[in-house]
Order: C-alpha cells, then structure tokens, then sequence
C-alpha cells in the first residue's frame, strides 16, 4: 500500500472520482479562513499552469477558482463581473495589446501633449 499526501483543495467530485478508481480518499472540510488562505494557493497553483501550457482548460481552472474566491469573499459572480465592466469601461480592456513604455513628466498638465505616441510594435 502507498499514500500520497496532497494537502490541496480539490473540485467538489474529486473524491468520488478517486473512489470509482477502486483508491480510497481522506478530505476535510475547511473553515472559512483555511478555505481562503488554499483557494489563494491554488490559484497560484492554476495560474502557473496556465503559464506553463497556455491551455484553455488552465484558463477554464483559474476562472473556477477565481469564482470561489468571490464567493469566499461575500462576492456574487454578477457583483465581479458587474466590476469587471466598469473597470472596462473606465479604463478599457486589453483588446489593444498595449505595452506602456515609459512616462514623461512635462511639468503642467496644460503643457502636456495630447495623446499618446504609439510604436506600431515593442520590438
């Protein structure tokens, strides 16, 4: 027999999974501050896969997770993407591909120049 310590939070079906394999599971259920503080480890956890793969599915798992962070938060999915929209609106999205530079302090707002300078590319 060989154990394999885990000690991450998992999917709700994960331990039925395990037991249809014929393996046998031990899972807890955390208090609102532990559950928090492994919700932060594992979107860490996704997003390093994410970077690493580039896959949808990563990004699917770091969506899953950043909604029970809400949650977790007192948060509903409408109060995040309600926010989400706003900052879009505000400040735009990232469908440009803008890379910011540098700034330039040229004294006055008045003295400014309007506009950015925009490089067609950041090579």
């Amino acid at each position: 027999m060989s154990i394999k310590h885990y000690d991450k939070l998992v999917r709700d079906k994960i331990p039925q999974i395990i037991e249809s394999s014929g393996k046998s599971c031990t899972v807890c259920r955390l208090d609102d501050e532990s559950y928090l503080r492994k919700v932060d480890e594992k979107l860490q956890e996704e997003l390093a896969e994410y970077l690493e793969s580039h896959a949808i599915e990563e990004l699917a798992d770091l969506c899953e997770v950043v909604r029970a962070a809400a949650r977790t938060l007192g948060y509903t999915i409408d109060d995040l993407e309600r926010i989400r929209v706003e900052k879009a609106r505000a400040r735009g999205a990232f469908d440009e591909r803008l890379l910011l530079v540098d700034v330039v302090d040229n004294g006055a707002i008045g003295d400014a120049p309007v506009g950015a300078d925009l490089a067609s590319s950041c090579d």
